[in-house]
């Protein structure tokens, strides 16, 4: 299995992509404002959402499953 998913589907990697979320979000909407921070915080949603439900949206471009649960299992 590839490192890089590997990290990604660990409790550590789900608690960065969470927190690198919330901080888009939060750039975006109180650093930036406007568009340009409405963008930044619906682009900030993605690693939010993949982080809670635990599913890596790169993981395919490196030949693994989109589930963090089959990662770590190895499938």
């Amino acid at each position: 299995m590839n490192p890089f998913c590997t990290f990604m589907a660990s409790t550590t990697g789900r608690i960065i992509r969470v927190v690198a979320g919330v901080a888009l979000i939060a750039w975006g909407l109180l650093g930036l404002g406007g568009t340009a921070g409405i963008i930044v915080a619906v682009v900030g949603v993605v690693p939010l959402l993949a982080g809670l439900l635990d599913f890596c949206v790169f993981a395919p471009l490196f030949g693994c499953p989109l589930s963090g649960a089959k990662i770590r299992a190895g499938k």
